[in-house]
């Protein structure tokens, strides 16, 4: 019989998998990506207790069984609910950025609670994603989600268009679009309620035309201040006041 290895909550080696369908399924095997890290980096054996996500919000507490050379297999012991998912609904829409700005506006975004992440091109904006780039900003979305102790990672979605990317918004209740040449907010952060949309431009910004046009689609422009940020800046300030506004930093 193998003895686990027993960490405490916080020391837990966390781990991405497949839907699980627990309490019918007790085994899981890890494999791919998620098992190399298991292995090699967090050097994982047989008998440590780990945790399984499979992005349904629920924790399943593990033991490594067996370790293969391309896989293990973890016997799940518990199930609960994660602690650590925010109750806020927050959907943040960034233009694409230059370099790994993007991966850093996505890592900041799991820590601080976003709900759903979405990328989109704009009119002034000069980078460019593909699926080996979106799927890359999806890993980093699990990965970051490990590292502060979520149990579901934000999916990162792509849109070609800021049209489409507004669009996909309709439903929140609270539409907020920054925009660096407006001078005075037209929505007060402080006192939203409810789930929250907040868009934010590539290193271009946006043109009057674009903000017309969020403007046309229920959005309300908010200024970040007398300062010109920097688009990463930006994202992850107005991600934090709306956070704090929800609650959810309190």
């Amino acid at each position: 019989m193998v003895r686990p290895v027993i960490q405490s909550m916080s020391g837990r080696r966390r781990f991405f998998t497949d839907k699980i369908d627990y309490p019918r399924e007790t085994e899981v095997v890890l494999s791919g990506d998620e098992f190399i890290h298991a292995k090699t980096v967090q050097r994982v054996e047989e008998g440590t207790e780990i945790i399984l996500l499979d992005d349904s919000g629920n924790e399943y507490t593990a033991v490594v069984a067996k370790i293969d050379k391309k896989s293990l297999t973890a016997h799940i012991v518990k199930a609960e609910a994660g602690e650590r998912e925010p109750a806020a609904d927050i959907y943040l829409l960034c233009g694409a950025l230059k370099g790994d700005k993007t991966e850093l506006v996505v890592q900041k975004a799991c820590e601080l609670g976003a709900s759903k992440i979405a990328v989109f091109s704009s009119e002034y904006c000069s980078a460019y994603i593909n699926e080996n780039k979106l799927e890359r900003l999806n890993k980093v979305s699990r990965e970051a989600c490990k590292q502060c102790m979520r149990s579901r990672a934000p999916e990162v979605v792509w849109f070609k268009t800021l049209a489409d990317a507004l669009e996909s918004a309709r439903n929140y209740a609270n539409k907020l679009f920054a925009c660096e040449f407006i001078t005075v907010s037209e929505a007060d952060i402080s006192k939203i309620e409810g789930s929250a949309a907040i868009v934010v431009g590539s290193e271009g910004g946006f043109s009057e035309a674009e903000y017309a046009l969020a403007k046309r689609t229920g959005f309300s422009g908010i200024t970040l201040g007398k300062r010109i940020l920097r688009a990463e800046t930006a994202a992850i300030s107005l991600l934090s006041v709306t956070a704090f506004a929800l609650g959810e930093l309190k």
